[in-house]
């Protein structure tokens, strides 16, 4: 049975994302050796939403209390690209990534 899903991020700042996940997100950590770790996520769930033709994968991060993580995480040298907006299915605002990408943060309204 299926126990676990292993996310990737593909990236030429590889060293860069590493240490942001590590150092300002604080998540723990497997040394592998040779530069490379392996974060341990927290907990997780999935979604399939539909597209018009194309196939595309994306990472979100959720938490309890929006507010309280946005101030947490700005504390900690992270910068925000949009405000918190209500969605419908959370409260969502998006984290600027090593790269110039951005990741999605949301607070949930659908039971967990």
């Amino acid at each position: 049975m299926i126990r676990g899903m292993h996310a990737m991020f593909y990236t030429p700042h590889a060293e860069e994302t590493r240490a942001f996940i590590r150092d300002k997100l604080g998540f723990s950590f497997a040394d592998v050796g040779d530069g490379w770790l392996i974060f341990d996520a927290p907990e997780a769930d999935l979604g399939v939403h539909p597209s018009e033709g194309s196939y595309a994968h994306a990472v979100s991060f959720y938490c309890d209390d929006i507010e309280k993580t946005v101030e947490e995480l700005k504390e900690r040298g992270v910068e925000f690209t949009k405000p918190i907006e209500d969605h419908g299915y959370g409260l969502v605002t998006y984290l600027k990534f090593p790269g110039d990408s951005e990741i999605q943060l949301y607070q949930p309204k659908y039971a967990k």
